[in-house]
């Protein structure tokens, strides 16, 4: 399980900061995906519950996303009108599944990031 700071050991430490390494990177290097390591890894390696992991990985990526659009922006890689269309309709769907989550079983969402995975498999490998 997670330990509160006080109880925190340098082997757990270095599992937070591999963690968090491995998301900022799929963040920086692929736009996003980091909660494609974090949820898994919070699961199998530091044992929290699935559905705090789904949770926790949203508020750990929100911040991620927001460093790496900010590189992106400053090195000229992000076009704020390509991107402006998406954000209200990204805002209204993330409104409407924080809202649907609570009521969201574990095997549904279990079932759910299996499917996007799988998708987002298939679809690098048929791009490359």
């Amino acid at each position: 399980m997670c330990k509160t700071e006080g109880d925190t050991t340098m082997t757990d430490r270095t599992k937070y900061l591999v963690t968090g390494a491995c998301a900022g990177a799929a963040n920086g290097f692929f736009g996003s995906g980091g909660g494609l390591f974090l949820v898994p890894l919070f699961t199998g390696w530091l044992g929290m519950q699935q559905k705090t992991a789904f949770a926790t990985s949203v508020a750990v990526i929100f911040p991620l996303s927001a460093v790496s659009a900010a590189i992106y922006f400053w090195k000229g890689g992000i076009s704020l009108s390509y991107a402006a269309p998406y954000l209200l309709g990204g805002a209204v769907g993330g409104v409407i599944s924080g809202l649907l989550f609570s009521k969201a079983s574990v095997p549904l969402l279990r079932k759910a990031f299996a499917l996007l995975l799988l998708w987002g498999g298939v679809r690098a490998v048929l791009l490359l």
